[in-house]
C-alpha cells in the first residue's frame, strides 16, 4: 500500500503546495488501485513552517503530487521521507492516475519568490548617481 498527498482546491491540484484548502491523500495497492481517499486539513498559515510533512509522515504518506513549492518546503518534506512530484496540474483524481501510469515525472522546477522566507532573488535596487 502506497500513500500519496495532493494539495487541493475545488478537487483540482492547488498550485502552491503551501497555501492549498487541505490535502487529498489516497491510498493506493500494490496494483494500483485506489482503496481509499480522506481530506487532511492544511495547516493555518505558510505549510513550509507548519508541522504538516511530520503529521504526513505519521500517516505514512510517501509521496507529494504537487503544483509548485518551494526548496523549503521540498526539503522539508524529502527529510521526512516524502518524495514530491512537482509540475503537477489539473482534477485530482486525473493526475494521480496519471501519475500511476508513468506519465508524470518531477518538473525540477520550484518557485523562488515566497512569501514564507524561503531563499530567493532578492530585488536590486538601482539609486541613481546625482553627481556628488
Amino acid at each position: 500500500m502506497t500513500k500519496i498527498a495532493i494539495p487541493t482546491r475545488e478537487n483540482v491540484v492547488d498550485d502552491h503546495f503551501g497555501h492549498c484548502d487541505h490535502y487529498t491523500v489516497f491510498t493506493v495497492d500494490n496494483a494500483k488501485n485506489i482503496t481509499h481517499s480522506e481530506r487532511l486539513d492544511s495547516p493555518q498559515g505558510c505549510g513550509c513552517k507548519s508541522n504538516i510533512a511530520s503529521v504526513m509522515q505519521e500517516m505514512g504518506i510517501t509521496i507529494m503530487l504537487a503544483g509548485n513549492m518551494g526548496m523549503g518546503a521540498f526539503n522539508k518534506l524529502s527529510a521526512h521521507g516524502i518524495s514530491v512530484i512537482r509540475g503537477c496540474h489539473g482534477n485530482i483524481e486525473e493526475v494521480l492516475k496519471d501519475y500511476l501510469a508513468g506519465r508524470i515525472q518531477d518538473s525540477t522546477e520550484s518557485c523562488n519568490h515566497h512569501e514564507c522566507g524561503e531563499q530567493g532573488e532578492k530585488p536590486v535596487f538601482v539609486i541613481p548617481n546625482r553627481g556628488l
